[in-house]
Protein backbone atom coordinates (compact mmCIF):
# COMPACT_ATOMS: atom_id res chain seq x y z
CA UNK A 1 0.00 0.00 0.00
CA UNK A 2 1.38 3.37 -1.01
CA UNK A 3 1.25 6.04 0.86
CA UNK A 4 2.52 9.96 0.18
CA UNK A 5 5.58 11.12 1.74
CA UNK A 6 5.67 13.87 4.00
CA UNK A 7 8.18 15.80 1.65
CA UNK A 8 6.09 15.36 -1.38
CA UNK A 9 3.05 16.39 0.07
CA UNK A 10 4.99 19.30 1.52
CA UNK A 11 6.33 20.06 -1.87
CA UNK A 12 3.51 20.13 -3.66
CA UNK A 13 1.39 22.41 -0.95
CA UNK A 14 4.90 24.94 -1.71
CA UNK A 15 4.23 24.74 -5.27
CA UNK A 16 0.44 25.70 -4.25
CA UNK A 17 1.32 28.53 -2.00
CA UNK A 18 3.76 30.58 -4.75
CA UNK A 19 1.83 29.59 -7.57
CA UNK A 20 -1.55 31.09 -5.92
CA UNK A 21 1.04 34.34 -4.74
CA UNK A 22 1.89 34.56 -8.59
CA UNK A 23 -1.53 34.63 -9.69
CA UNK A 24 -2.61 37.04 -7.39
CA UNK A 25 0.15 39.21 -8.92
CA UNK A 26 -0.64 39.15 -11.73
CA UNK A 27 -4.83 40.23 -11.51
CA UNK A 28 -3.67 43.05 -8.77
CA UNK A 29 -1.07 44.20 -11.21
CA UNK A 30 -3.13 44.10 -14.82
CA UNK A 31 -4.35 47.36 -15.41
CA UNK A 32 -7.97 49.02 -14.86
CA UNK A 33 -7.72 52.03 -17.41
CA UNK A 34 -6.69 53.12 -20.79
CA UNK A 35 -3.82 55.09 -19.10
CA UNK A 36 -2.31 52.58 -16.95
CA UNK A 37 -2.46 49.92 -19.71
CA UNK A 38 -1.10 52.78 -22.20
CA UNK A 39 2.16 53.22 -19.33
CA UNK A 40 2.59 49.21 -18.92
CA UNK A 41 3.08 49.14 -22.68
CA UNK A 42 5.59 51.76 -22.40
CA UNK A 43 7.22 50.35 -19.65
CA UNK A 44 7.33 46.75 -21.13
CA UNK A 45 8.84 48.66 -24.20
CA UNK A 46 11.38 50.31 -22.80
CA UNK A 47 12.87 46.99 -21.23
CA UNK A 48 11.40 44.10 -24.18
CA UNK A 49 11.55 47.19 -27.45
CA UNK A 50 12.24 43.85 -29.62
CA UNK A 51 9.18 41.73 -28.64
CA UNK A 52 6.52 44.26 -29.01
CA UNK A 53 7.82 45.92 -32.14
CA UNK A 54 4.70 45.34 -34.25
CA UNK A 55 2.35 46.27 -31.16
CA UNK A 56 4.78 50.06 -31.62
CA UNK A 57 3.91 50.03 -35.13
CA UNK A 58 0.01 49.17 -35.44
CA UNK A 59 -0.14 52.20 -32.46
CA UNK A 60 2.20 54.35 -34.74
CA UNK A 61 -0.40 54.29 -37.08
CA UNK A 62 -3.74 54.20 -35.41
CA UNK A 63 -2.25 57.53 -33.88
CA UNK A 64 -3.35 58.97 -37.25
CA UNK A 65 -6.90 58.47 -36.98
CA UNK A 66 -7.90 59.46 -33.29
CA UNK A 67 -10.98 56.93 -33.59
CA UNK A 68 -9.10 54.10 -34.54
CA UNK A 69 -6.42 55.34 -32.07
CA UNK A 70 -8.86 55.32 -29.41
CA UNK A 71 -10.40 51.65 -30.45
CA UNK A 72 -6.72 50.69 -30.62
CA UNK A 73 -6.05 51.39 -26.73
CA UNK A 74 -9.19 49.60 -25.68
CA UNK A 75 -8.09 46.45 -27.52
CA UNK A 76 -4.53 46.75 -25.87
CA UNK A 77 -6.61 47.47 -22.35
CA UNK A 78 -8.58 44.42 -22.75
CA UNK A 79 -5.60 41.82 -23.91
CA UNK A 80 -3.28 43.15 -21.09
CA UNK A 81 -6.48 42.34 -18.44
CA UNK A 82 -6.78 38.91 -20.41
CA UNK A 83 -3.19 37.95 -19.31
CA UNK A 84 -3.70 36.77 -15.94
CA UNK A 85 -6.96 35.29 -16.94
CA UNK A 86 -5.46 33.47 -20.45
CA UNK A 87 -2.28 32.72 -17.76
CA UNK A 88 -4.80 30.46 -15.80
CA UNK A 89 -6.69 29.26 -18.40
CA UNK A 90 -3.63 27.57 -20.28
CA UNK A 91 -2.69 26.18 -16.97
CA UNK A 92 -5.84 24.61 -15.96
CA UNK A 93 -6.82 23.57 -19.04
CA UNK A 94 -3.18 21.70 -19.81
CA UNK A 95 -3.29 19.97 -16.76
CA UNK A 96 -6.84 19.20 -16.93
CA UNK A 97 -6.07 17.35 -20.20
CA UNK A 98 -3.33 15.69 -18.99
CA UNK A 99 -5.88 13.62 -16.98
CA UNK A 100 -8.35 13.42 -20.02
CA UNK A 101 -5.45 11.98 -21.92
CA UNK A 102 -4.96 9.59 -19.18
CA UNK A 103 -8.57 8.80 -19.28
CA UNK A 104 -8.52 7.44 -22.90
CA UNK A 105 -5.59 5.39 -22.63
CA UNK A 106 -7.23 3.59 -19.66
CA UNK A 107 -10.69 3.08 -22.18
CA UNK A 108 -8.35 1.85 -24.50
CA UNK A 109 -7.05 -0.47 -22.51
CA UNK A 110 -10.15 -1.82 -20.90
CA UNK A 111 -12.16 -1.84 -24.05
CA UNK A 112 -8.92 -3.84 -26.21
CA UNK A 113 -8.40 -6.12 -23.10
CA UNK A 114 -5.01 -5.99 -23.09
CA UNK A 115 -2.94 -8.34 -21.42
CA UNK A 116 0.40 -6.04 -20.94
CA UNK A 117 -0.99 -2.73 -19.18
CA UNK A 118 -2.91 -4.02 -16.19
CA UNK A 119 0.19 -3.46 -13.65
CA UNK A 120 -0.93 -0.07 -14.16
CA UNK A 121 -3.93 0.57 -13.85
CA UNK A 122 -3.96 1.85 -10.80
CA UNK A 123 -1.46 4.72 -11.86
CA UNK A 124 -4.08 5.77 -14.09
CA UNK A 125 -6.41 5.55 -12.08
CA UNK A 126 -4.89 8.04 -9.79
CA UNK A 127 -3.91 9.87 -12.16
CA UNK A 128 -7.60 10.36 -13.92
CA UNK A 129 -8.41 11.06 -10.56
CA UNK A 130 -7.50 14.79 -11.07
CA UNK A 131 -10.84 15.34 -14.03
CA UNK A 132 -12.75 15.96 -11.01
CA UNK A 133 -10.91 19.13 -9.13
CA UNK A 134 -9.15 19.95 -13.02
CA UNK A 135 -12.61 19.79 -14.43
CA UNK A 136 -14.58 21.66 -11.86
CA UNK A 137 -11.59 24.84 -12.02
CA UNK A 138 -11.86 24.76 -15.92
CA UNK A 139 -15.47 24.99 -15.74
CA UNK A 140 -15.55 27.80 -13.52
CA UNK A 141 -13.07 29.53 -15.59
CA UNK A 142 -15.65 28.94 -18.62
CA UNK A 143 -18.62 30.56 -16.10
CA UNK A 144 -16.54 33.44 -15.32
CA UNK A 145 -16.43 34.15 -19.34
CA UNK A 146 -19.99 34.00 -19.35
CA UNK A 147 -20.30 36.33 -16.71
CA UNK A 148 -18.21 38.89 -18.70
CA UNK A 149 -15.44 38.55 -15.85
CA UNK A 150 -12.84 38.38 -18.60
CA UNK A 151 -12.73 38.51 -22.31
CA UNK A 152 -11.13 35.71 -23.18
CA UNK A 153 -14.57 34.17 -25.63
CA UNK A 154 -15.01 37.49 -27.69
CA UNK A 155 -17.97 35.76 -29.11
CA UNK A 156 -19.49 36.54 -25.87
CA UNK A 157 -20.08 39.72 -26.04
CA UNK A 158 -23.02 41.20 -27.61
CA UNK A 159 -21.16 44.54 -28.84
CA UNK A 160 -18.87 42.52 -31.01
CA UNK A 161 -21.53 40.08 -32.32
CA UNK A 162 -23.58 42.97 -33.53
CA UNK A 163 -20.99 44.43 -35.75
CA UNK A 164 -20.05 40.82 -36.91
CA UNK A 165 -21.68 39.27 -39.13
CA UNK A 166 -20.17 35.61 -39.27
CA UNK A 167 -20.61 35.16 -35.53
CA UNK A 168 -24.33 36.42 -36.15
CA UNK A 169 -24.64 33.33 -38.42
CA UNK A 170 -22.95 30.92 -35.45
CA UNK A 171 -25.18 32.56 -32.65
CA UNK A 172 -27.02 29.68 -32.82
CA UNK A 173 -23.99 26.98 -31.62
CA UNK A 174 -21.81 29.58 -29.95
CA UNK A 175 -23.92 31.20 -27.31
CA UNK A 176 -23.27 31.20 -23.57
CA UNK A 177 -26.20 29.13 -22.51
CA UNK A 178 -25.74 26.44 -25.44
CA UNK A 179 -21.96 26.72 -23.89
CA UNK A 180 -22.17 25.73 -20.95
CA UNK A 181 -24.88 23.22 -21.15
CA UNK A 182 -22.28 21.25 -23.92
CA UNK A 183 -19.39 21.86 -20.91
CA UNK A 184 -21.40 20.31 -18.24
CA UNK A 185 -22.87 17.29 -20.05
CA UNK A 186 -18.88 16.33 -20.98
CA UNK A 187 -17.60 17.11 -17.82
CA UNK A 188 -20.61 14.61 -16.37
CA UNK A 189 -19.70 12.26 -18.49
CA UNK A 190 -15.72 12.41 -18.29
CA UNK A 191 -16.09 12.22 -14.14
CA UNK A 192 -18.62 9.53 -14.17
CA UNK A 193 -17.15 6.72 -16.11
CA UNK A 194 -13.96 7.30 -14.08
CA UNK A 195 -15.46 7.21 -10.80
CA UNK A 196 -17.29 4.24 -12.14
CA UNK A 197 -14.79 2.37 -13.36
CA UNK A 198 -12.56 2.86 -10.82
CA UNK A 199 -15.59 1.23 -8.37
CA UNK A 200 -15.33 -1.14 -10.89
CA UNK A 201 -11.92 -1.89 -10.97
CA UNK A 202 -11.57 -1.87 -7.18
CA UNK A 203 -14.84 -4.33 -6.48
CA UNK A 204 -13.16 -7.04 -9.02
CA UNK A 205 -10.40 -7.62 -6.70
CA UNK A 206 -12.96 -8.60 -4.03
CA UNK A 207 -14.99 -10.52 -6.52
CA UNK A 208 -15.64 -13.87 -6.87
CA UNK A 209 -16.10 -13.92 -10.52
CA UNK A 210 -15.12 -11.65 -13.71
CA UNK A 211 -18.71 -9.62 -13.89
CA UNK A 212 -16.65 -6.72 -12.55
CA UNK A 213 -14.23 -6.84 -15.29
CA UNK A 214 -17.02 -8.02 -17.48
CA UNK A 215 -18.99 -4.42 -17.00
CA UNK A 216 -15.82 -2.60 -17.29
CA UNK A 217 -14.80 -3.83 -20.24
CA UNK A 218 -18.88 -2.87 -22.23
CA UNK A 219 -18.73 0.55 -20.33
CA UNK A 220 -15.30 1.48 -21.74
CA UNK A 221 -15.62 0.68 -24.98
CA UNK A 222 -19.42 2.76 -25.08
CA UNK A 223 -17.33 5.42 -23.34
CA UNK A 224 -14.85 5.68 -26.25
CA UNK A 225 -17.58 6.85 -28.50
CA UNK A 226 -18.88 9.21 -25.98
CA UNK A 227 -14.89 10.31 -25.61
CA UNK A 228 -14.12 10.72 -29.57
CA UNK A 229 -17.77 12.78 -29.97
CA UNK A 230 -17.15 15.02 -26.99
CA UNK A 231 -13.35 15.51 -27.38
CA UNK A 232 -13.53 17.30 -30.71
CA UNK A 233 -16.51 18.85 -29.08
CA UNK A 234 -15.19 20.48 -26.64
CA UNK A 235 -11.83 21.68 -28.79
CA UNK A 236 -13.78 23.44 -30.57
CA UNK A 237 -15.58 25.12 -27.58
CA UNK A 238 -12.91 25.59 -25.21
CA UNK A 239 -9.73 26.42 -27.87
CA UNK A 240 -10.79 27.10 -31.13
CA UNK A 241 -13.67 29.02 -30.22
CA UNK A 242 -11.19 31.89 -28.59
CA UNK A 243 -10.66 32.68 -31.88
CA UNK A 244 -14.05 32.08 -33.63
CA UNK A 245 -13.39 33.33 -37.39
CA UNK A 246 -10.87 30.79 -37.61
CA UNK A 247 -11.89 27.05 -38.53
CA UNK A 248 -9.79 23.67 -38.99
CA UNK A 249 -11.45 20.31 -39.48
CA UNK A 250 -8.44 18.52 -38.17
CA UNK A 251 -8.18 20.15 -34.87
CA UNK A 252 -10.36 17.91 -32.54
CA UNK A 253 -7.62 15.24 -34.03
CA UNK A 254 -4.92 17.77 -33.41
CA UNK A 255 -5.84 18.46 -29.69
CA UNK A 256 -6.69 14.66 -28.93
CA UNK A 257 -2.88 13.70 -29.92
CA UNK A 258 -1.51 16.78 -27.44
CA UNK A 259 -3.58 15.22 -24.43
CA UNK A 260 -3.10 11.61 -25.18
CA UNK A 261 0.85 11.44 -25.73
CA UNK A 262 0.66 14.47 -22.43
CA UNK A 263 -1.03 11.28 -20.44
CA UNK A 264 0.80 8.75 -21.74
CA UNK A 265 4.43 10.42 -20.25
CA UNK A 266 2.80 11.42 -17.23
CA UNK A 267 1.65 8.04 -16.16
CA UNK A 268 5.72 6.62 -17.60
CA UNK A 269 6.98 9.53 -15.14
CA UNK A 270 4.89 8.28 -12.21
CA UNK A 271 5.24 4.37 -12.47
CA UNK A 272 8.77 5.20 -12.57
CA UNK A 273 8.65 7.57 -9.48
CA UNK A 274 6.69 4.75 -7.71
CA UNK A 275 9.33 2.01 -9.05
CA UNK A 276 12.55 3.98 -7.72
CA UNK A 277 10.69 4.16 -3.99
CA UNK A 278 10.09 0.11 -4.14
CA UNK A 279 6.73 0.12 -5.00
CA UNK A 280 5.27 -1.63 -8.72
CA UNK A 281 7.82 -4.41 -7.79
CA UNK A 282 6.16 -6.46 -10.67
CA UNK A 283 6.64 -3.44 -13.21
CA UNK A 284 9.54 -4.30 -15.72
CA UNK A 285 11.21 -2.72 -18.23
CA UNK A 286 9.26 -3.84 -20.90
CA UNK A 287 6.43 -1.95 -19.48
CA UNK A 288 8.35 1.25 -18.97
CA UNK A 289 9.58 0.25 -22.86
CA UNK A 290 5.79 0.05 -24.37
CA UNK A 291 5.11 3.23 -22.84
CA UNK A 292 8.05 5.23 -24.37
CA UNK A 293 6.90 3.35 -27.37
CA UNK A 294 4.09 5.21 -27.00
CA UNK A 295 5.33 8.53 -26.44
CA UNK A 296 7.15 8.45 -29.23
CA UNK A 297 4.75 7.20 -32.15
CA UNK A 298 2.11 9.60 -30.76
CA UNK A 299 4.61 12.28 -30.92
CA UNK A 300 5.04 11.11 -34.48
CA UNK A 301 1.44 11.22 -34.77
CA UNK A 302 1.02 14.59 -32.96
CA UNK A 303 3.58 16.12 -35.89
CA UNK A 304 1.56 14.31 -38.75
CA UNK A 305 -1.72 16.02 -37.46
CA UNK A 306 0.38 19.94 -37.09
CA UNK A 307 2.31 19.90 -39.71
CA UNK A 308 -1.18 18.60 -42.36
CA UNK A 309 -3.19 21.17 -40.58
CA UNK A 310 -0.26 23.99 -41.38
CA UNK A 311 0.66 22.68 -44.40
CA UNK A 312 -2.70 23.01 -46.07
CA UNK A 313 -3.95 25.86 -44.63
CA UNK A 314 -0.60 27.74 -45.46
CA UNK A 315 -0.47 26.32 -49.17
CA UNK A 316 -3.91 27.35 -49.99
CA UNK A 317 -3.57 31.29 -48.39
CA UNK A 318 -7.10 31.96 -48.13
CA UNK A 319 -7.14 34.72 -45.73
CA UNK A 320 -9.76 33.67 -43.18
CA UNK A 321 -7.89 30.61 -42.69
CA UNK A 322 -4.40 31.36 -42.71
CA UNK A 323 -4.19 34.55 -40.09
CA UNK A 324 -4.53 31.65 -37.96
CA UNK A 325 -0.81 31.27 -38.32
CA UNK A 326 0.30 34.53 -39.85
CA UNK A 327 -0.37 35.69 -36.06
CA UNK A 328 1.66 33.05 -34.56
CA UNK A 329 4.64 33.07 -36.47
CA UNK A 330 4.79 37.23 -36.29
CA UNK A 331 4.35 37.63 -33.05
CA UNK A 332 4.67 34.25 -31.40
CA UNK A 333 7.82 33.14 -33.56
CA UNK A 334 9.81 31.74 -30.35
CA UNK A 335 7.32 29.67 -28.70
CA UNK A 336 5.14 28.95 -32.03
CA UNK A 337 9.03 26.90 -33.34
CA UNK A 338 10.11 25.64 -30.39
CA UNK A 339 7.24 23.87 -29.29
CA UNK A 340 7.39 22.32 -33.24
CA UNK A 341 10.88 20.95 -31.87
CA UNK A 342 9.99 19.89 -28.19
CA UNK A 343 7.20 17.56 -29.75
CA UNK A 344 8.89 16.68 -32.98
CA UNK A 345 12.67 16.66 -32.78
CA UNK A 346 13.24 15.79 -28.98
CA UNK A 347 11.29 12.51 -28.69
CA UNK A 348 12.75 11.72 -32.33
CA UNK A 349 16.34 12.41 -31.15
CA UNK A 350 15.73 10.66 -27.91
CA UNK A 351 13.41 7.94 -28.31
CA UNK A 352 14.12 6.87 -31.51
CA UNK A 353 16.85 4.11 -30.35
CA UNK A 354 15.03 0.87 -29.01
CA UNK A 355 17.39 0.58 -25.95
CA UNK A 356 16.64 4.06 -24.50
CA UNK A 357 13.27 3.62 -23.91
CA UNK A 358 14.32 1.02 -21.54
CA UNK A 359 16.15 3.70 -19.37
CA UNK A 360 14.06 5.09 -17.12
CA UNK A 361 16.04 8.69 -16.60
CA UNK A 362 15.91 9.06 -20.06
CA UNK A 363 12.19 8.49 -20.62
CA UNK A 364 12.00 11.08 -17.38
CA UNK A 365 14.16 13.65 -19.65
CA UNK A 366 12.44 13.29 -22.99
CA UNK A 367 9.08 13.21 -20.46
CA UNK A 368 9.86 16.47 -19.54
CA UNK A 369 10.29 18.02 -22.76
CA UNK A 370 7.89 16.65 -24.42
CA UNK A 371 5.27 18.07 -21.32
CA UNK A 372 7.04 21.52 -21.69
CA UNK A 373 6.46 21.49 -25.96
CA UNK A 374 2.84 20.35 -24.92
CA UNK A 375 2.25 23.58 -22.51
CA UNK A 376 3.62 25.41 -24.86
CA UNK A 377 1.11 23.83 -27.96
CA UNK A 378 -1.58 25.41 -25.58
CA UNK A 379 -0.11 27.96 -24.63
CA UNK A 380 0.26 28.80 -29.17
CA UNK A 381 -3.85 27.71 -28.99
CA UNK A 382 -5.30 30.58 -26.64
CA UNK A 383 -2.40 33.46 -26.07
CA UNK A 384 -2.46 35.30 -29.69
CA UNK A 385 -6.52 35.09 -29.55
CA UNK A 386 -6.92 36.43 -26.16
CA UNK A 387 -3.86 38.79 -25.14
CA UNK A 388 -2.60 39.56 -28.97
CA UNK A 389 1.36 40.48 -29.10
CA UNK A 390 0.97 41.49 -25.37
CA UNK A 391 2.76 38.45 -24.51
CA UNK A 392 5.56 37.55 -22.38
CA UNK A 393 6.02 34.60 -19.95
CA UNK A 394 6.32 36.02 -16.63
CA UNK A 395 4.62 35.82 -12.68
CA UNK A 396 1.50 35.18 -13.40
CA UNK A 397 1.95 32.12 -16.55
CA UNK A 398 4.79 30.75 -13.85
CA UNK A 399 2.61 31.14 -11.46
CA UNK A 400 -0.29 29.24 -12.45
CA UNK A 401 1.95 26.20 -13.76
CA UNK A 402 3.22 25.87 -10.10
CA UNK A 403 -0.04 25.84 -8.61
CA UNK A 404 -1.31 23.40 -11.09
CA UNK A 405 1.51 21.43 -11.11
CA UNK A 406 1.07 21.31 -7.19
CA UNK A 407 -2.46 20.60 -7.29
CA UNK A 408 -1.81 17.77 -10.03
CA UNK A 409 1.16 16.35 -8.01
CA UNK A 410 -0.75 16.46 -4.34
CA UNK A 411 -4.76 14.87 -5.71
CA UNK A 412 -3.11 12.14 -8.01
CA UNK A 413 -0.82 10.76 -5.25
CA UNK A 414 -3.90 11.32 -2.75
CA UNK A 415 -5.62 8.85 -4.87
CA UNK A 416 -2.72 6.46 -5.61
CA UNK A 417 -2.61 6.34 -1.05
CA UNK A 418 -6.38 4.91 -1.53
CA UNK A 419 -5.78 1.60 -2.75
CA UNK A 420 -3.51 -1.02 -3.28
CA UNK A 421 -1.45 -0.26 -6.44
CA UNK A 422 -1.93 -3.87 -7.63
CA UNK A 423 -4.83 -5.08 -8.99
CA UNK A 424 -4.84 -8.46 -7.58
CA UNK A 425 -8.47 -10.27 -9.39
CA UNK A 426 -8.02 -9.21 -13.26
CA UNK A 427 -8.30 -11.61 -15.32
CA UNK A 428 -5.18 -10.24 -17.00
CA UNK A 429 -2.70 -9.77 -14.42
CA UNK A 430 -0.70 -13.24 -14.41
CA UNK A 431 -0.13 -11.86 -18.32
CA UNK A 432 1.12 -8.26 -17.22
CA UNK A 433 3.59 -9.75 -14.48
CA UNK A 434 5.33 -12.15 -17.17
CA UNK A 435 5.24 -8.89 -19.87
CA UNK A 436 8.10 -8.80 -21.74
CA UNK A 437 9.39 -7.43 -24.69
Amino acid sequence: MYTISNRLKMGSIILMVVGLLGIGYGFWTAPGTVEEAKEMVADHNDNHGAVTTHGDEYATEAHEDEGHDAAHDEHVLHQLQNKPWAALYVAAFFFFMIALGVLAFYAVQRAAQAGWSPLLFRVMEGITSYIVPGGIIVFVILVLSVMHMNHLFVWMDADVVAHDVLLQGKAGYLNPTFFLIRAAIFLAGWIGYREYSRKLSLAQDESNDDSNFKMNFRISAAFLVFYLISESIMSWDWIMSVDPHWFSTLFGWYVFASMFVSGITVIAMVTIYLKSKGYLEQVNDSHIHDLAKFMFGISIFWTYLWFSQFMLIWYANIPEEVTYYVTRIEDYNLPFFAMVAMNFLFPVLLLMNSDYKRINWFVIMAGIVILAGHYMDVFNMIMPSTVGDQWYIGIPEIGAVLFFAGLFVFWIFRALASAPLQPTRNPFIEESKHFHY
